[in-house]
């Protein structure tokens, strides 16, 4: 929504092994659809040809930027897709990625997810030894330190290998190369990355749902620390840099997924259910109904209900061809453009007690007219809960979230919060329930923007610092 937290971006990678010519650019498209949810300010396509690397891409929906005749164009056996998100003052053409570079041993595009900690002293570091960047993005740091190794190894996957080290924070990248798909997931693990069939294809995908678009079959996730090499006679992977503690980014689970996809061993449809349960434990309330605001919320608003044995329903509806908007500097545009994409069902709501469900709770804003407008709907009552604890503190993994002033947790206590929104309760999942929510999981998870913890030791250091 409009008040929410942001994630950058969604990657897919494909490689057919088959020798018969074919052409990998509509099985991109159709991920990258899938991937919508992750970005949609942007998107872009990169496909191999004997060699040869085209690349399509620009601002907007994915639909809105490819059609038959340049998918058509977009010939090749190997291929590699992005979509982003990025703000309103940040987003320029050059950023779009997949991002594509040569070095003096061939061409490759890489595409990205996450947020590299060190990117600027990277940067700095590389500009000192007459590097010339074109972009802010992440992207071109990574493809300009690969292409440096490069230079010095037998391989793309040892140059990699060899910088890893290196790049501090969270990234999960699909690189490109003249003969290769490689796909690499940080040492934490804090954004998802599985591997996929798809008849004589190899798919790498940001979440499990792009492969079931596919009619793919899911063959497990790259580990964190993982270096995945795909080429013509098949897959093989380096380990070397696996083993560390990991840290999955849990808002992945909460928002950021789709609910249909499994991360880790977990189903974020049952990660959100069971958020919802452990909210009606902590936070009970009588009440005759319980609604969730579409889409991410509707999960968890059923488990509340399942749990507390209060009526589910379906109290707002979801406008589905309003795309996500940037968040207007006026309040009065904000909620335009909230009542353009939800509107409550005043027949359900009227003269009903409404357990209201949503994700988070960002500036307050729009939970604040939610509330409101259900209240106008005819609600005798609002008890807002939120499926994750108070968003406190800044994010430096991949989010949008990089000031405390942002956050309304972060400035006022939890009954002026209540008060600012207008609702007659308010209560938040507990810090302690996040395990359960995720029990499943292989992994370990990243609370910092909860906690102030953080599972990186150069965000620890930069923050005792200040």
């Amino acid at each position: 929504m409009f008040d929410s937290i942001h994630e950058e971006c969604g990657v897919f990678g494909i490689f057919n092994h088959s020798d018969n010519v074919c052409n990998v650019s509509k099985e991109v498209y159709a991920a990258l659809y899938a991937l919508q949810h992750r970005g949609q300010q942007s998107a872009g396509i990169a496909v191999n040809f004997e060699g040869k690397i085209s690349i399509q891409k620009d601002s907007g929906l994915v639909n809105d930027i490819f059609n038959e005749m340049m998918l058509n164009m977009l010939q090749g056996s190997i291929a590699c897709g992005h979509v982003r998100y990025g703000t309103a003052s940040n987003l320029s053409r050059d950023d779009i990625q997949p991002f594509l570079t040569k070095h003096t041993k061939g061409q490759i595009a890489v595409a990205t997810n996450g947020n590299l900690i060190n990117a600027e002293e990277l940067r700095e570091e590389l500009s000192e030894k007459g590097a010339m960047f074109q972009t802010s993005s992440d992207a071109e740091v990574m493809a300009y330190i690969i292409g440096r190794e490069r230079i010095n190894t037998d391989s793309t996957e040892q140059a990699i290998l060899n910088i890893m080290d290196k790049l501090h924070g969270a990234y999960s990248v699909v690189i490109m190369t003249m003969n290769k798909l490689i796909a690499i997931r940080d040492k934490k693990g804090f954004r998802p990355l599985c591997i996929g069939k798809l008849g004589e294809s190899t798919i790498v995908a940001s979440e499990s749902c792009a492969i079931d678009a596919l009619d793919g079959k899911f063959i497990r996730d790259v580990e964190p620390g993982e270096i995945v090499v795909i080429e013509k006679n098949g897959m093989r992977s380096l380990k070397d840099k696996c083993g560390a503690k990991t840290s999955s980014c849990i808002f992945e689970y909460i928002y950021f997924a789709r609910p249909d996809s499994i991360i880790d061993g977990q189903s974020v449809h049952f990660a959100r259910l069971e958020a919802g349960r452990q909210l009606a434990i902590s936070h009970p309330v009588e009440a005759d109904i319980v609604v969730g605001v579409p889409d991410s919320a509707l999960d968890s608003a059923l488990g509340y209900a399942e749990q507390s044995w209060i009526p589910y329903s379906m109290g707002v509806v979801k406008h589905r061809y309003v795309g996500r908007t940037f968040i207007h500097p006026l309040q009065s545009e904000r909620e335009r453009q909230v009542k353009l994409k939800l509107n409550p069902l005043a027949s359900a709501i009227r003269g009903k007690r409404v357990v209201l469900v949503d994700d988070s709770i960002v500036r307050g804003t729009t939970t604040a007219y939610l509330v409101s407008m259900i209240r106008e709907a005819g609600a005798t009552e609002v008890h807002m809960r939120i499926s994750s604890p108070p968003f406190v503190n800044t994010c430096h993994f991949g989010t949008d979230i990089d000031s405390k002033d942002k956050l309304m947790a972060a400035r006022l206590t939890m009954e002026q919060i209540c008060k600012g929104i207008g609702a007659d309760s308010l209560g938040y999942l507990p810090i302690e329930a996040l395990p359960k929510i995720i029990k499943d999981s292989k992994n370990g998870f990243c609370g910092g923007c909860f906690t102030g913890v953080y599972p990186h030791e150069a965000v620890m250091r930069r923050m005792s610092m200040n």
